[in-house]
């Protein structure tokens, strides 16, 4: 059987999915990329360039093209919106899909925005991180009017294209695979019910709420007022390295996040004073050495991690912490907090896990499959940080490993097809 008339489902559109689905389209396999959010790229999708006046190799371009070449590619089918429901245990794999209703036609969806301004409910049409996503605008169906009581269609009706029809239907509909790889990634610990004060106080965001404001505003601004924070904490090991909630594990790219995100911070607001609450510093990739002896002339380092925040005069926030230098508890005041919250399995892991037959790790995540570590006789692969906590570059590179892991199980199959003659 010739390579291109074999297909693999990926299972996850994020940095592993897009980066395996290319790498596998580049050798002449056939994909279904099969994603369940409206839009593709996952989390890194969301991530801002922390360049500080040069690269500094946070890997948020690298996730940009990957779905600038997914989106483009002919070999590539792509499905959003899109879950699994049932799949045999036989190659070919037949797989059974659910689609949700597709509000907006990407065929005919030109980016205009109409819909996205008009909408009278803020959240209602919601918008993808990337020009690359198509379409480019999503209706959530959680927040629309017309999903709550019928009394708004004003998207459909501006919709200079009449690519909106809010009464389409979901489906559900079979394909058929020779591989999967599953990419579903990783979801982020929620530290709502942690002493921070997060969805309490309006200046405790996380990580990834910085990373999208630094993407969409490029400056830093308190979510009350919307003015200039003078003073920023960050906040690292929120949800990971946590024995209580069993999340043993070091997520690994927090540090090198939040410090790059600190220097863009100083490069650009140069008059904020930025204060990094750490266990210790987790270092990696070649450069990240010179960065952090670089970026500690900007940032305050306090070898501690806060206990409690307080709300404090002129709306800013007290931090409780102990100083292990001088032995005894200590309060400051900051602007901002940013908690850098830890990496958890992604909520479709276990479902996935019993779906595939695929083996669960004590941490949650699944176990590796492929690679030398494993071996895959059954065709079913899992790539990216479903195994575990990885920064961009590290998926990455795993995913094009798993994508030639993959290949070479197809040809292994295509060879035993063979008749000597």
């Amino acid at each position: 059987m010739d390579k291109a008339a074999q297909k693999v489902l990926v299972i996850g559109g994020g940095v592993a999915g897009l980066a395996a689905a290319y790498e596998l389209a580049l050798l002449n396999v056939g994909v279904e990329l099969v994603e369940k959010a409206d839009f593709l790229g996952g989390h890194g999708i969301q991530f801002a360039c922390k360049a500080a006046g040069k690269c500094v190799t946070c890997g948020a371009c690298v996730v940009e093209e990957k779905l600038e070449h997914v989106v483009q590619n002919p070999k590539i089918k792509v499905s959003l919106g899109t879950t699994l429901e049932h799949v045999t245990t036989s190659r070919p794999f037949s797989v059974r899909l659910h689609r949700r209703s597709a509000y907006i036609d990407p065929q005919k969806c030109t980016g205009c925005r109409i819909c996205f301004e008009r909408c009278p409910l803020d959240g209602a049409v919601a918008r993808g991180f990337s020009i690359h996503n198509v379409p480019l605008y999503a209706i959530n169906k959680e927040k629309c009017l017309y999903f709550k009581d019928k009394s708004c269609r004003e998207c459909e009706i501006l919709c200079p294209e009449g690519a909106i029809k809010l009464d389409k239907k979901e489906s559900t509909y079979t394909t058929v695979a020779d591989a999967i790889i599953v990419a579903v990634g990783f979801h982020t610990f929620n530290p709502q019910n942690t002493p921070y004060g997060y969805n309490i106080f309006q200046n405790v965001i996380t990580n990834l709420d910085l990373e999208r404001m630094l993407r969409r505003e490029g400056i830093v601004k308190r979510p009350s007022d919307h003015r200039a924070p003078q003073k920023i904490a960050f906040v690292q090991c929120v949800g990971s390295r946590d024995s209580s909630l069993n999340h043993l594990w070091c997520s690994k790219v927090c540090c090198g996040s939040a410090l790059r995100m600190a220097r863009r911070i100083k490069t650009r607001q140069p008059e904020t004073e930025i204060t990094f609450f750490y266990i210790d510093v987790q270092t990696f990739g070649r450069d990240f050495q010179n960065f952090y002896q670089g970026v500690q002339k900007d940032v305050r380092r306090v070898r501690a991690i806060p206990g409690e925040i307080f709300p404090a005069k002129q709306d800013r926030l007290r931090v409780n912490y102990y100083a292990a230098a001088v032995g005894k508890s200590l309060e400051e005041d900051f602007d901002m907090v940013v908690l850098s919250v830890g990496m958890e399995p992604a909520e479709d892991t276990k479902y996935l896990a019993g779906l595939f037959n695929l083996e669960i790790a004590d941490s949650g995540f699944i176990r590796s499959t492929g690679h030398k570590e494993v071996p895959c006789p059954n065709g079913i692969f899992s790539t990216g940080a479903v195994l575990g906590p990885m920064g961009i570059a590290e998926t990455i590179a795993h995913a094009g490993s798993t994508a030639f892991e993959t290949l070479t199980y197809l040809e292994s199959k295509t060879d035993s097809l063979k008749v000597t003659p």
